[in-house]
């Protein structure tokens, strides 16, 4: 369930916002009120994810490029600003991902994530910066608990994570003084996405992925959009250069998930004989 925010009349574009944890994000803001434009590789789910959002209410437009290509997203957010001008909030969120053993992964497969990650998340950023409202305009960086806690077959992953919430860090220095807040959102373990099918791909490794979380259970999207439209509030004016994991105490939790799971998984005492 979404919180209450009021967003009415904001535009908002979100990178990445025609599935999953991105497409969450936008749900919430375009039931908030705002305006929300999407981009993403597959026009079909751009086509889609437009309808939905206009079944909310809000006057939304799609672009369907590969934020690898720097001037197809210069050429999309220059479309973007000509039909409705300046951007309040920008989500960057397109990343690819996939579970590989360093020693099995080839270099492009590397390259493909840190490209679609890192260099992405670099020609959004920057591209997007001559049209960002001045002051008040919000940038949030979707990054991942990989960025800071080294987990096997995301050796990828990891780099290209810790590279985003670098370049959200020194952005939030460079851009402050525009008065442009720029930070990152680190989701835990969320339910009906993609990544969790990915990485947690049966039933037993997803039981015991939700016991690893110390709140019990998978995130839902509309909490990963709740922390944006926090950020991007005036509730979060003054709140730029964090990365704020939003996991239910997962990483919290750390090297000691898998303990932790197995502790809670014994019956509770009172520590005593």
């Amino acid at each position: 369930m979404s919180a209450s925010f009021d967003f009415s009349g904001r535009r908002v574009l979100v990178f990445g916002g025609t599935s999953g944890i991105n497409l969450g994000i936008a749900r919430c803001f375009a039931s908030a009120g705002a305006n929300v434009s999407v981009a993403s590789r597959s026009q079909e789910k751009v086509d889609a994810a437009v309808a939905e959002l206009s079944g909310l209410g809000s006057e939304s437009m799609g672009f369907a490029l590969d934020v690898r290509d720097l001037d197809a997203v210069k050429a999309a957010l220059e479309m973007h600003a000509t039909d409705g001008g300046e951007i309040d909030v920008l989500v960057s969120g397109a990343a690819g991902n996939f579970p590989a053993f360093a020693t099995g992964m080839s270099a492009n497969a590397f390259k493909s994530v840190v490209d679609i990650d890192l260099m992405g998340s670099f020609h959004v950023l920057q591209s997007a910066f001559p049209y960002l409202k001045k002051p008040g305009a919000s940038v949030i960086n979707i990054s991942a608990p990989q960025a800071f806690l080294a987990m096997p077959m995301q050796s990828h992953v990891c780099a290209a994570k810790a590279g985003v919430d670098m370049l959200t860090k020194t952005l939030a220095l460079e851009w402050g003084a525009d008065g442009i807040r720029v930070n990152s959102i680190a989701p835990g373990p969320i339910a009906d996405t993609e990544g969790m099918r990915r990485l947690a791909p049966t039933e037993k490794i997803l039981e015991l992925t939700k016991r690893s979380v110390p709140l019990q259970r998978l995130g839902l999207t509309s909490e990963i959009g709740n922390a944006a439209m926090f950020l991007s509030s005036e509730a979060g004016a003054y709140i730029s250069g964090v990365v704020l994991p939003v996991d239910g105490g997962w990483s919290v939790a750390g090297a000691s998930a898998a303990a932790l799971a197995m502790s809670q998984a014994q019956p509770r005492t009172n520590g005593s004989d």
